[in-house]
């Protein structure tokens, strides 16, 4: 009986294929072919992503004089109608996320708002050390910068819903700067948040998918108290098996209060707005 080449390759390949198959570790015997995994959210190693996010502000602060006197204290002042900073901005921001095995992940994000605000004062204002009298041309810079580092341990994870939580750890940095003629008063402060994370992902189909995360934490010890959220939820459309576009809100809100170090006093910060997003993932 005559073999033709294409034959002979199939009896190979018959003959091979248990052998290239997985095997147990243990036994040897093959192991069944895995489930071919669905790109999704829940399935995703790695994605980086970029959005483009066009928040609201709503800033108050107090900042007091370096030399603490009893009673005396800076003016409390609306960033936005006092020092003319503006209540809106179009900016970028930047996430990064790995998988490690199937339950652990890390999210790595960035986020960075500069504002400038010019405004004649139409009150007298104490801020720091210097007082800046009502009629004054002022020019203010309010710089947010904020770096975050979540892990999350999936308690629930299946082929359609994912929900986890672990520890987060946000870096948040606020430079303030005003100036008027002969005049000029800049504090700063970095301050470091621990929070309770909590992420959670329904995949509806192929190609949608809900996501959303949170984080919080208040704390008080000696001359420092404040508090930080984070919420975040967007709807997605995987284009295909490694891009996604998606359109989400993300609304942070801090309040920090120190009555001591290089910027005594109180800030209240919220930043909320929707956002557009493009990632890839695979």
């Amino acid at each position: 009986m005559r073999i033709t080449p294409t034959a002979a390759w199939l009896l190979l390949a018959m003959y091979a294929a248990p052998a290239l198959a997985e095997r147990d570790p243990r036994s040897g015997a093959p192991l069944p072919p895995r489930k071919h995994e669905v790109a999704s959210p829940i399935t995703d190693h790695f994605y980086i992503l970029g959005a483009f996010y066009t928040p609201k502000f709503h800033t108050s602060l107090r900042v007091d004089p370096s030399t603490t006197i009893p009673g005396v204290t800076g003016t409390p002042l609306s960033g936005e109608t006092a020092l003319g900073l503006p209540d809106k901005k179009n900016m970028g921001r930047v996430e990064f996320m790995f998988r490690l095995h199937e339950r652990h992940k890390v999210r790595v994000d960035t986020f960075e708002a500069n504002r400038t605000g010019n405004k004649v004062l139409t009150q007298d204002l104490t801020i720091g050390d210097q007082t800046f009298t009502a009629g004054q041309a002022t020019r203010t810079e309010l710089n947010w910068r904020q770096f975050a580092i979540t892990y999350t341990y999936s308690i629930i994870h299946k082929e359609h819903f994912e929900l986890g939580t672990g520890l987060a750890a946000y870096f948040l940095q606020i430079d303030l700067l005003t100036q008027a003629p002969g005049q000029r008063e800049e504090v700063s402060a970095a301050t470091p948040f621990p929070a309770l994370p909590v992420d959670m992902t329904w995949v509806i189909s192929r190609r949608w998918a809900l996501t959303g995360h949170g984080a919080y934490l208040k704390a008080r010890h000696n001359s420092f108290a404040g508090f930080y959220a984070d919420y975040h939820i967007d709807a997605q459309y995987r284009w295909n098996p490694n891009f996604v576009v998606g359109l989400g809100y993300t609304n942070m809100r801090s309040s920090l209060s120190r009555t001591g170090g290089s910027l005594p006093g109180v800030v209240n910060v919220s930043i909320h707005g929707p956002e557009a997003f493009l990632r890839f993932s695979f």
